[in-house]
């Protein structure tokens, strides 16, 4: 169970060949569980203040390989063998069906997990990403990020080889073909209204691709869940708690 203080449970799990330390608020909580995936380098320790905040469930998040406390990966990985690796976490954990968020290159992650794994996925939240990624890199440009330089918040925390393999994972990656298919997946975007490094209007093609995906444009720049973290922890759980149709019709 977790552990008092909003501190998460840290457990290390071994995935094929690979190491992940991954965190829990709240485990074994009833409802329908929450993973959140990080940006490229950043480690549980900065979505922490998030996290913690999205009450009422469980929340897990992991550290990718060469990050935080999980060890470099010592040969490259594809985003799709990520959505397999992540997903045999949540079947150690009985998690047959998730909520999914994802910010950055870990929204990227989260379209992948929702089209590779169908029906597994019962709502999904994306922040400050895209739904094509064009530039090895992405994400660097966060060091500058207004919000970041204003609250001391340090990223990333990846070794050279994890940061690496992170972007080679997701080169030349695109789910434009693949999001038409979520249209029966409740699907929130949020976009940062000064973001310089995934711009709103990347938040508004993923929109268009997804029929009945709800968009909006929350103030901070590019790292506004970590920054405004509150807010954007009680609009994640507005948006996970709100009744299903079906509820909403009884």
């Amino acid at each position: 169970m977790s552990r008092i203080g909003g501190r998460p449970e840290i457990s290390t799990q071994h995935v094929y060949g690979l190491t992940l330390r991954v965190a829990r608020w709240r485990a074994g909580a009833p409802g329908t569980p929450l993973l959140f995936l990080n940006g490229i380098g950043a480690d549980i320790a900065a979505a922490a203040p998030l996290l913690a905040q999205i009450d009422g469930r469980e929340v897990w998040t992991l550290d990718m390989p060469g990050v935080g406390g999980s060890p470099d990966a010592i040969l490259p990985y594809s985003a799709p063998t990520m959505a397999a690796i992540v997903m045999e976490i949540a079947d150690r954990f009985h998690q047959t069906l998730i909520d999914l968020a994802g910010f950055s290159w870990g929204g990227a992650l989260a379209q992948q997990i929702a089209v590779q794994f169908p029906g597994r996925i019962r709502r999904m939240v994306l922040m400050a990403t895209t739904p094509s990624v064009g530039a090895p890199g992405i994400g660097w440009a966060a060091l500058l990020d207004d919000d970041m330089l204003a609250s001391g918040l340090k990223l990333p925390t990846a070794t050279p080889l994890g940061l690496t393999y992170q972007t080679m994972a997701m080169a030349g990656w695109t789910s434009a073909a693949m999001l038409p298919h979520l249209k029966n997946t409740p699907v929130l975007i949020l976009m940062g209204e000064r973001d310089g490094v995934v711009p709103a209007g990347h938040g508004q093609a993923i929109a268009d691709l997804i029929d009945g995906a709800a968009l909006e444009v929350v103030p901070g720049s590019h790292l506004f869940p970590f920054t405004h973290a509150a807010k954007i922890a009680a609009r994640i759980s507005a948006f996970l708690d709100r009744p299903d149709a079906a509820q909403a019709a009884a």
